[in-house]
């Protein structure tokens, strides 16, 4: 059983989409020279790969001579609860950002079915308000990958390969804006 699910996994990233990743990580060297605040966010496995890209990107990037990353989760617990109570749990993400975001910003929704109404209120809000959208997705990347500037698709029907290869490419993004491989 192990054996059978390792050598799915290296299947499932043998596939991957490298000219979006690369294109991820274009599109984020651009925003951390301008300025621009990167909002990452999803639900359950896909909100803790979105904290832990948030630190991978605010510390994990750090180098003399760049910018630092300006990023932001919108996973804060009491604003979090309060919108889910008062508003529905599909506002958590887009009310935040009418908040906080500013043309030119960058949200990166993650949704490994692609299909969670709170990523995608979050992506239209997002567009309304002029950021540049990323989804990182999987299956067939659902209507996420509709509403988007830039889609990454994980193909793979395996939720567990899905979010394991939402990790990896968002460690091999770091490592790439790390190294100046953008």
């Amino acid at each position: 059983m192990l054996e059978s699910y390792f050598s799915g996994l290296k299947e499932v990233l043998s596939r991957l989409p490298r000219r979006e990743i690369a294109e991820l990580v274009h599109l984020l060297a651009e925003a951390r020279e301008r300025g621009s605040c990167v909002y990452v966010f999803g639900n359950g496995g896909s909100a803790t790969t979105a904290g832990h890209f948030a630190c991978d990107l605010g510390k994990g990037t750090v180098s003399s001579g760049r910018p630092r990353f300006r990023v932001v989760t919108l996973h804060e617990l009491a604003t979090f609860s309060a919108y889910a109570n008062d508003c529905g749990y599909e506002t958590v993400f887009a009310e935040p950002l009418r908040s906080l975001a500013q043309p030119g910003d960058v949200a990166i929704g993650i949704s490994a079915s692609g299909n969670s109404e709170n990523v995608l209120l979050a992506m239209e809000v997002a567009r309304e308000l002029g950021l540049v959208t990323v989804g990182i997705t999987g299956y067939q990347g659902g209507r996420l990958k509709d509403l988007v500037d830039l889609a990454i698709v994980v193909p793979s029907q395996d939720m567990q390969h899905i979010e394991d290869a939402h990790l990896a490419i968002l460690h091999a993004v770091s490592r790439a804006l790390l190294e100046g491989d953008a």
